[in-house]
Order: C-alpha cells, then sequence, then structure tokens
C-alpha cells in the first residue's frame, strides 16, 4: 500500500476557553485514547461543514453549543484504518450546560495548573502540550 492509498479521514476539533481562561478538556471514553484528556472533537460526516462538525460535536461531547471561528493548527495522527486529518478551530461557547455525552466520560474546565499536572501524569492525548503550546493556545491561567 503506497501513501496515497492510505485513507484519510477528515475530523475537527475545538480550542474553547472560558471567561477565566481555562481550557475545556473531555475525557475520551473510547479508544484511541480511551481514559486520556483531549480537545473535544470527531469526525467529520460526508457534505458537513467543518463549523457544523465542530457545532455538532461539541454538543455531543460537552453539551455546549459552539461557533467555530479561526482555525487554530492541523496535525495527523494514525488510525486504525488510515490517518486522521484533524483540523481544530478557536471556538466560543454560545450557550448549553457542560455535561459529559457521546464520546466523553468526563468534561472539564482546565486551568495551566491543572493541564501540566495531566501532562505531567500521562493523561493527555499523545503530543496534546506541545501542539497547544506550538499554536499559543495553553490555559491561560
Amino acid at each position: 500500500m503506497t501513501d496515497s492509498d492510505v485513507p484519510m479521514i477528515r475530523c475537527v476539533g475545538a480550542v474553547v476557553h472560558d471567561a477565566e481562561g481555562r481550557l475545556l478538556l473531555v475525557q475520551r471514553a473510547n479508544d484511541p485514547g480511551r481514559g486520556q484528556w483531549s480537545l473535544p472533537g470527531g469526525r467529520v460526516e460526508p457534505g458537513e461543514s467543518d463549523a457544523s462538525a465542530v457545532a455538532r460535536e461539541l454538543r455531543e461531547e460537552t453539551g455546549l453549543e459552539v461557533l467555530a471561528g479561526s482555525l487554530a493548527g492541523s496535525v495527523s495522527r494514525p488510525a486504525p484504518q488510515g490517518v486522521y486529518l484533524i483540523f481544530d478551530y478557536v471556538a466560543r461557547v454560545v450557550g448549553g450546560r457542560l455535561s459529559a455525552g457521546d464520546d466523553a466520560s468526563d468534561v472539564a474546565w482546565v486551568d495551566l495548573v491543572t493541564f501540566t499536572d495531566l501532562d505531567r501524569r500521562g493523561l493527555l492525548v499523545d503530543q496534546l502540550a506541545e501542539t497547544l503550546t506550538g499554536w499559543q493556545v495553553l490555559p491561560r491561567r
């Protein structure tokens, strides 16, 4: 199989901060990364825009209504059936109530101290701290 034969699976995620500068994270209920903390997000459905996918995934995983804004950055990660191409957007909350759902076993607003502790304990998905540092979107407090 050549690189061009590998299925590319388009996904989206959201970088969301609250008024205190904390970052929204979900604890993954399923593989890949079961039990680890990550940005909320998931696959883009056929015919769906990235902005619509961000709104849907955030509603399903966190109970929050969000509006997607600018692209924070993108990453690729190996997937069992190909490669995930993940486009993470800065988003803002416009409604809803925080509640873990769908693929999330927990959801939380995380400050910088907590984020750093999760990273130190190996509880963040692979390369999340490095990626968010590079994009300059870590929790602000």
